[in-house]
This record gives structure tokens, sequence and C-alpha cells, in this order.
């Protein structure tokens, strides 16, 4: 794998820091262990309206990112088809958004 965003992202997977799929993210997200939510961009709108309001419920100010890459995108990464992730580690949530924002001009 050559693209750096989705090679960081195996390495949050493989240090545990990273939950992958619907429930375990929201559930990342109510306990408050998630530091960034990622959206692929093949995520239904119902799927992202939903995280999109999660990550600001309740006075919460969780950074979300919507990525141009698929959710068969993110299995060839992190080993799991998913369309929402959530970095559940300060340190592995800055440099990953610091990556995306690197790669697409966009935070």
């Amino acid at each position: 794998m050559n693209d750096r965003f989705l090679s960081f992202l195996g390495i949050c997977r493989k240090a545990h820091r990273l939950s992958l799929g619907h429930d375990a993210c929201l559930g990342s997200i109510i306990n408050g262990n998630a530091k960034l939510c990622i959206l692929t961009s093949d995520a239904s709108d119902r799927l992202k309206k939903e995280f999109i309001k999660a990550c600001g419920y309740n006075g919460r100010e969780l950074k979300y990112i919507e990525t141009d890459y698929t959710s068969d995108d993110m299995k060839k990464a992190v080993g799991m088809r998913a369309a929402v992730l959530t970095a559940d580690d300060e340190g592995f949530a800055k440099k990953t958004a610091e990556l995306h924002e690197e790669m697409t001009g966009r935070n």
C-alpha cells in the first residue's frame, strides 16, 4: 500500500486504537473514547447524518472527516470493511487528521 493515510490507519488498527463499524464507533463516541470520526465516501447519507450529529451531540465537539476513500479501500488498509471508523487515541487522531489535510487540502 503506497498511501500514507491508509497505511497509518493500518498502524492505528494494529495498535488497537481504531474502532470500526457503526456500533463500535457509536459506542466509542458516546463513551468519550473517540478523538476523531472518519467517514468513507460511500457511506450512506443516513449514516453520515447520524455520525455528524453524534459528533456534536450534548456539547461534544468531536472532529470528523469525510474521506475520498471507499469502504473497500478501508478493508485493504485495516482488514475490515467499514464505512465509519474512529481513532480512539489523541496522538493517532491528530496524525490521521494531519495526513488527511496534507493529501486533500481540507480539514
